[in-house]
């Protein structure tokens, strides 16, 4: 049974550019609607990420409405709109059919930054890849597009001229008593697109939610099948999980679902790896990690979120009871191959698999800074994304035993070194050895690191000296 209520306007421009489109559909004798995650956010009085629309008319209706579109899936019923320029004083100018900008390639890929997608009321009919309909017919009744999609609190419609919100499936009766409720059989929702489980976790823990019963129960069922959706979307979703400063609660469903021993074993095996008590009161690996994410900032790089999820993930494999105390001997590196494994498994980019597996391999690191000579210590404060790391050893410490006395000595020597002493000008170069009559070869990169580690320390000042301390510690 539809149940209607009323909100009042947002001012926020996407809402604006959506509604220009709304209205220019409506004017055309067709029904549209925002729809979706939008309309939840808008009833948390949370700013949408992003403004999608539902419409009575074709994708070749809306494109013919709008010849500067872009079908990304005709098939399905979706259209990309172009943004359009809102013109207040002018409300009829605010409908032009001309894009601020010709969108480029790069801003297709980035579609949702510059696009409202226009999607048909449609039905679905068997999902066979477990994740697009196989059949899809278009429909003139919002309540048949809303019975295909995930959840109750993301199946409601809106119109944003007149608050009135649209709501077949008692979606703000489970946004107001805070619960995930899949729309009809969960089973069947999560048959046709697994990734829909994950998405459940996600949403429960980002809102403080509670998953349904029948839900929760169809996902613990269907958990094995999770495997089924490809790499890249797990990834995309976990990544979204661990950046959206809720990551703690949501590995604890993950694993409580039985989903984390599917798609992230090497987490699960982290249970009930104890540590030692001196330095890690706060438990086992586990839940020192889960701590860590808690601490994480927020918003959160997605390399630091991974590599914060994965920087004990060699502790499990190397556990040992000494006489002294419990022991993770080599457990960095052991990590840094676990990590790499995981990250060709997710398919990362070379770019983000270096980065994530860079503050694994160096997390352990921060323990000598105080100790470190000043070329060591410089050559450490200029890695690549230092920042990173500094807020990955942060979080470990309040996950943890809760000193930050090396975390400030950081930050000291972080404000108190100019950044042209960190990474100053070379006193010496490939060039010069040559002119000094040094063949190329693989000992350039020892005079040169050599040379380099002097002027860090400050014992070279000069071209001069440089060279000097070539000739004399490097004869020809």
């Amino acid at each position: 049974m539809m149940k209607a209520c009323r909100i009042s306007r947002c001012s926020f421009m996407s809402k604006d550019l959506a509604t220009g489109i709304i209205q220019t559909l409506r004017q055309r004798g067709f029904q549209a609607y925002l729809v979706g995650g939008c309309v939840r956010d808008l009833l948390l009085q949370r700013e949408p990420a992003d403004y999608d629309i539902a419409t009575s008319a074709t994708p070749a209706q809306v494109m013919g409405i709008f010849p500067d579109t872009y079908a990304v899936g005709a098939q399905f019923g979706v259209v990309l709109v172009p943004l359009y320029p809102v013109d207040r004083a002018c409300p009829e100018r605010s409908r032009r059919v001309d894009p601020v900008v010709e969108p480029s390639a790069g801003d297709l890929q980035n579609a949702k930054g510059s696009t409202i997608e226009v999607a048909t009321f449609r039905s679905d009919y068997g999902y066979s890849d477990g994740r697009r309909p196989d059949e899809v017919r278009f429909s003139q009744h919002p309540q048949e597009d809303v019975a295909r999609r995930d959840f109750t609190i993301n199946g409601m419609m809106l119109d944003p001229v007149g608050g009135e919100v649209l709501d077949f499936v008692g979606g703000r009766e489970d946004l107001e008593a805070g619960i995930i409720r899949a729309i009809g059989d969960p089973a069947q929702r999560f048959a046709e697109d697994k990734l829909r489980m994950l998405r459940a976790v996600r949403f429960a823990a980002r809102f403080e939610f509670e998953i349904e019963a029948n839900t929760y129960a169809a996902i613990e069922r269907a958990a094995h099948e999770i495997n089924i959706v490809s790499r890249e979307r797990v990834r995309d979703e976990l990544t979204k999980i661990l950046t959206e400063g809720h990551g703690r609660r949501a590995f604890l469903l993950l694993d409580q679902t039985g989903l984390l021993k599917e798609i992230l074993p090497e987490i699960s095996a982290m249970k009930g790896v104890q540590q030692p008590p001196e330095f890690h009161p706060e438990g086992d690996v586990f839940s020192h990690t889960l701590l860590l994410l808690e601490n994480l900032p927020n918003p959160c790089p997605p390399t630091l979120a991974w590599g914060a999820l994965l920087h004990d993930v060699g502790k499990p494999a190397t556990f040992r009871v000494a006489p002294d105390r419990i022991r993770f001997d080599n457990h960095v590196d052991v990590g840094v191959k676990i990590a790499e494994e995981i990250c060709e498994r997710l398919r990362f980019s070379n770019h983000d698999t270096a980065q994530i597996l860079a503050l694994v391999d160096n997390h352990m690191r921060f323990s000598h800074a105080t100790r470190m000579n000043q070329s060591t210590l410089k050559k450490f404060l200029r890695m690549p994304a230092f920042d990173e790391h500094l807020a990955l050893h942060r979080a470990d410490s309040l996950a943890s035993h809760r000193n930050f006395s090396t975390y400030e000595f950081v930050q000291t020597k972080l404000a108190e070194i100019p950044p042209e002493k960190i990474r100053p000008k070379p006193l010496v170069t490939g060039d010069n050895l040559i002119a000094a009559g040094y063949v190329p070869g693989p000992k350039f990169r020892e005079i040169l690191d050599a040379v380099e580690d002097a002027q860090l320390d400050g014992r070279l000042l000069s071209h001069e000296t440089a060279l000097e301390f070539v000739k004399r510690e490097f004869p020809i």
